[in-house]
């Protein structure tokens, strides 16, 4: 069952958000810090009582399994470009041991569902390059590349 999350599951979504967290800062120890101390598990709160965003669960057996924070979003127009609607997935994950048992798709369908709702025509997100399993997830569920960030060091 996928549903929006109550106040009090927000702990639990924490540790599911470090588990990101932790996947973030294997991949690019260069820029995540190594930490999930107050301050960031504070986010989900703010993120929870902001009335521009959703915080989405999955739950198997009574157990919150995965997350997902959308935001709403309206791009004003500008001279260059066309005025934008769209639904954000911010974060989303999934517990290491629920992966691979379709609990993100069924996550997916609830976000779908929602934007349309919401009378946007659009979902976006932007991800690490280096998390290949993501990339596949959301390559296998629609998405598409649109733009991409590059880098160059020294």
């Amino acid at each position: 069952m996928v549903r929006f999350a109550e106040r009090h599951e927000l702990e639990r979504v924490n540790e599911i958000r470090k588990q990101v967290n932790d996947v973030h800062c294997s991949g690019r120890p260069d820029i995540f810090a190594p930490n999930f101390d107050k301050e960031m598990q504070d986010i989900i709160y703010s993120v929870w009582e902001d009335e521009n965003f959703d915080v989405i669960v999955a739950v198997r057996n009574g157990i919150i399994c995965g997350f997902s924070t959308a935001q709403r979003f309206v791009k004003s127009s500008s001279p260059y470009s066309f005025e934008r609607k769209f639904y954000q997935i911010v974060e989303f994950g999934v517990d290491e041991e629920f992966r691979r048992q379709g609990v993100a798709t069924e996550m997916f369908d609830f976000i779908k569902k929602r934007s349309k709702e919401l009378g946007f025509d659009r979902i976006e997100l932007d991800m690490w390059e280096f998390n290949e399993s993501a990339l596949k997830f959301y390559e296998s569920v629609g998405f598409k590349t649109y733009r991409r960030y590059m880098e160059f060091e020294f």
